[in-house]
């Protein structure tokens, strides 16, 4: 007699497994009343700086650093703007951000809003995704709340900007949401548009495989499962053929670091000094942005040690792998924008800010400030990250 309601409530489970939750719905809200607000600031305070002086318009305030480079892979490759001198740094940049712009660029005529519009439609798809697995996690509200504390982070800037931030977590989070339920075909294959974004992918995908070993799925003969743990390797490998095709260098893209930006492998405690004298010892426009990315490494340090004392391997893999490959760079960089990656950070400072509430009132009068303080150092051309 119970089989039937329970078979109801499955089927039921199912028929609303793709409609929006409750929890969705106020992720999406989160994610547009943040976003609304950040530009609101951006516009509002542009103008109160620019004291009677011309105004730089609101999309160009946003197509700064990286969002150019991109945008110039978008519209002539890699080989760059033809009329201007190549810039060595671009394949450094993985082709999916690129391709995504000339696609919307078909519809949307101007390459700044088309930017915007990835992340920002991106960036709603990873809230949704983030508040799912917080759900998943638990306790009860974590889903939420991590979705806020990310968007209200100091570098939270960087998902609004036409950078590849919210378009990888748009795969990397359904990714991960999916592998713990178990649906790792659909899994691996969120995973290789991730790929396609960042190099970090790759770090995903190493961690899909440590998730898949600890999750002991050959106890229920699923390793039939295995197979689709190679699609994420899939798009990296390509692109790497397709620049030995150009270049002759397999790795083009990890070269293209040292030419455009100076980095190569270092060992970590250089890159410590180098970064610690650039921020203690130097004065220049780049001091504060060096002071925070240490402070940026030492919470990927503090993650990372917490997952290991925790057991959560695939995480563990997952932020121990990127941790471990800025930290041994020539010096520091963008490890600020890399904790948007993290969502086991996220999570982790939602569940302590649901355990003490202190801590979530404590957190939200530092970063907010901090935050806005970023959105408007970023678009007058600062480096912030």
């Amino acid at each position: 007699m119970r089989v039937a309601p329970l078979g109801r409530r499955a089927l039921g489970w199912r028929r609303t497994g793709h409609r929006l939750r409750p929890t969705d719905r106020e992720a999406l809200a989160t994610w547009v009343f943040t976003r609304l607000a950040l530009g609101v600031l951006v516009a509002a305070v542009g103008a109160f700086l620019a004291a009677g002086r011309p105004v730089p318009g609101f999309l160009a305030r946003w197509t700064q650093w990286d969002v150019a480079l991109l945008i110039e892979i978008a519209r002539y490759g890699y080989d760059g703007n033809p009329a201007e001198p190549p810039d060595p740094g671009l394949p450094a940049f993985f082709p999916g951000m690129p391709l995504a712009l000339r696609a919307i660029h078909l519809v949307v005529p101007s390459w700044a809003l088309a930017a915007l519009l990835i992340s920002f439609l991106a960036g709603a798809a990873a809230m949704v995704a983030l508040a799912r697995l917080g759900d998943l996690c638990g306790p009860r509200g974590t889903g939420p709340r991590a979705v806020l504390v990310l968007l209200v982070s100091p570098w939270a800037v960087f998902l609004f900007a036409g950078y590849t931030e919210a378009l990888f977590l748009a795969f990397a989070v359904p990714a991960w949401l999916l592998a713990r339920r178990g649906q790792w075909s659909l899994a691996c294959l969120a995973a290789a548009g991730a790929a396609t974004v960042r190099i970090t992918g790759v770090f995903l995908a190493v961690a899909l495989v440590v998730q898949f070993l600890a999750a002991r799925e050959w106890r229920s003969g699923r390793w039939a499962r295995a197979g689709w743990l190679a699609v994420p390797f899939v798009p990296p490998t390509l692109y790497s053929l397709y620049l030995y095709a150009r270049t002759g260098d397999l790795f083009a893209w990890l070269s293209a670091q040292k030419a455009g930006w100076q980095r190569e492998l270092t060992p970590p405690w250089e890159s410590f000094l180098t970064t610690w004298n650039a921020a203690f010892h130097v004065t220049n426009e780049f001091t504060w942005a060096f002071r925070g990315e240490l402070v940026a490494a030492a919470v990927g340090v503090a993650l990372t040690v917490w997952l290991l004392a925790a057991r959560r391997w695939g995480e563990l893999t997952y932020v121990g792998l990127q941790v471990a490959s800025l930290l041994s760079s020539t010096f520091y960089l963008s490890i600020p924008r890399a904790t948007l990656l993290w969502w086991p950070l996220w999570l982790l400072v939602a569940r302590v800010g649901l355990r003490y509430p202190w801590v979530h009132a404590a957190y939200l009068a530092v970063s907010v400030p901090l935050m806005a303080t970023m959105a408007i150092a970023f678009t007058r051309g600062v480096w912030v990250a």
